[in-house]
């Protein structure tokens, strides 16, 4: 039997409508009971909410309201014509009409109206202490005057492709390495127990602890690579100690961490991909205290949060009309969507929580979001149909729009901003992955090359001295190192044991033995330029 065409979420994932009307339609072992149960839209909403009770969510605490939000639009059991009608939807001459009078993105831009709530849209969240752990033995001994590079390893397969050797780890890992000899040094394996699906690599500003996502304190182990795309669940975050590299402690944070990195050399600016009922999808988190400052949730920014970013001033956040993420770029991809609704950009001031502008762009599903090193633009890659583009921060006009490879994800910006490369991940394409590298200028949008890199690479970063550009694949368990002035491969940096790879930070030690964090995926950091 032929296979499915995305693999089925476990059924305590948090089912949602959205996700039985994707398997019912995509997944050929489902072929039979589609049609025997041509599911309305209703019918949808009722295997969700019975899933969800099912599997042990109380009754009186399943959201049906916001449930119904993520139902498709179309009801698969109404004639086609009675489901446009039901819908609203226009055909023909008059639909023509309509696509034609806003077919320029320019009348998207001058009649967008605001998402976001008015005022300050700050929540909070108590983080709790669920457990704590001897730190064990430092694993290695940083030099004063030295960097060194940090890399968290997920539990996914993944494949040496010089070598063909396959590797499939149980626990995740913490590994360091020597930046200027790329010698990985030493790593640990994090207990099965305590794994989660993996994101990204953060290291708090002074250098002394490495975050990474870490199972529910009170759910079964997660299954050995589980995506978060199917697993819904808020996890925690263990805070690992950077120079034992073992978790020190386990804190709930009422989400789920997808991306994380420094933020104005005190805080950690985090994102989360799922979160419990009062959790936040984007928060500052202090260090220190290990307790969130302050943050928001995606209903308050009037759409789905995906990732957030920051130029050290201001907290950006990737948003995506409410329904429209990972699948409807891929159904658009596939061309079962003709009209995607417009994406936007949500710029915070973390002082006061406010939404002070809203950037919309014509990408679909944007995943990442990187700066001119002056902060005046931002790039912002989309994966929904293969393209990024370059906006100014103050004044939100779009600079260019230019195709990119397939699925771009992460991009970076050369040292003196004449340049921004992107990673063609395959994101959303079904591919086995994305395999090149893209380069454009950045004043004019002009490609200037295209460059074999890694599979899957979705996290690439400019190193701390601006001379090279590092990008992490999640298929080979492999950092490829680029010359970012010839534009030439330099090295492979193979993870021993493998693992599926997500951000890097690079942490310096002064003349005196005191750490810093220089560069994460949020920038340079604690006075570090590029070049500089």
């Amino acid at each position: 039997m032929a296979a499915a065409a995305w693999p089925p979420p476990p059924l305590d994932a948090g089912i949602t409508p959205r996700a039985i009307d994707y398997q019912l339609r995509t997944n050929p072992e489902m072929a039979e009971l589609a049609d025997t149960l041509q599911a309305t839209q209703q019918d949808l909403l009722a295997l969700s909410v019975y899933i969800r009770e099912l599997t042990g969510d109380p009754a009186d605490s399943v959201a049906v309201a916001a449930l119904a939000a993520e139902a498709p639009i179309a009801e698969a059991g109404e004639p086609a014509a009675e489901q446009s009608a039901a819908a609203g939807v226009v055909t023909g001459s008059e639909r023509l009409a309509m696509l034609k009078a806003v077919e320029d993105f320019s009348v998207v831009v001058d009649t967008w109206e605001r998402r976001a709530g008015e005022g300050s849209l700050m929540r909070t969240y108590e983080v709790s202490v669920a457990a704590e752990f001897d730190p064990g033995e430092p694993k290695f001994t940083p030099e004063p005057g030295k960097t060194y590079f940090y890399e968290n390893t997920g539990t996914r397969g993944t494949r040496n492709v010089q070598t063909g050797e396959t590797f499939s780890p149980e626990g995740m890992k913490v590994v360091v390495g020597d930046a200027e000899t790329r010698e990985v040094i030493a790593s640990y394996e994090i207990a099965p127990e305590l794994r989660s699906s993996m994101h990204s690599t953060a290291v708090s500003p002074d250098g002394r602890y490495v975050y990474i996502s870490g199972a529910s304190p009170s759910a079964e182990t997660e299954p050995q690579g589980a995506s978060p795309g199917l697993s819904r669940a808020a996890s925690s975050v263990l805070k690992v100690d950077a120079l034992t590299l073992q978790p020190v402690r386990q804190l709930s944070v009422g989400g789920r961490m997808h991306h994380a990195q420094v933020f104005q050399d005190r805080y950690m600016l985090i994102d989360t991909f799922a979160q419990d009922p009062d959790g936040l999808t984007a928060y500052l988190f202090d260090p220190e205290t290990d307790q969130i400052i302050g943050g928001v949730h995606e209903e308050d920014l009037g759409g789905n949060a995906y990732t957030a970013w920051t130029d050290n001033e201001f907290i950006y956040i990737i948003m995506e009309p409410s329904g429209y993420g990972f699948q409807a770029a891929r159904r658009h991809m596939y061309g079962e969507l003709t009209v995607v609704p417009t994406s936007w950009v949500a710029r915070l001031d973390p002082e006061t929580w406010e939404v002070l502008q809203e950037y919309p762009h014509p990408g679909h599903r944007a995943d990442w979001i990187c700066f001119d090193h002056d902060g005046s633009h931002m790039y912002v890659p989309a994966t929904g149909n293969n393209v990024v583009t370059r906006i100014n921060t103050e004044t939100g006009e779009i600079s260019w729009t230019r195709p990119t490879g397939p699925g771009p994800y992460g991009c970076a910006v050369n040292a003196d901003s004449s340049e921004v490369w992107i990673a063609d991940k395959g994101e959303s394409t079904g591919m086995v992955g994305g395999r090149t590298v893209t380069v454009y200028e950045t004043e004019s949008g002009r490609s200037v090359d295209t460059l074999f890199s890694a599979y899957h690479v979705d996290h690439i970063l400019l190193s701390p001295d601006g001379s090279e550009f590092w990008a992490t694949s999640n298929y080979e368990g492999a950092i490829y190192v680029f010359d970012a002035y010839t534009r030439e491969q330099k090295d492979i940096i193979d993870i021993p044991g493998g693992g599926d790879l997500h951000g890097l930070v690079w942490v310096n030690y002064d003349d005196d033995g005191v750490g810093r964090v220089v560069r994460d995926q949020g920038g340079f950091h604690n006075g570090a330029t590029p070049g500089g």
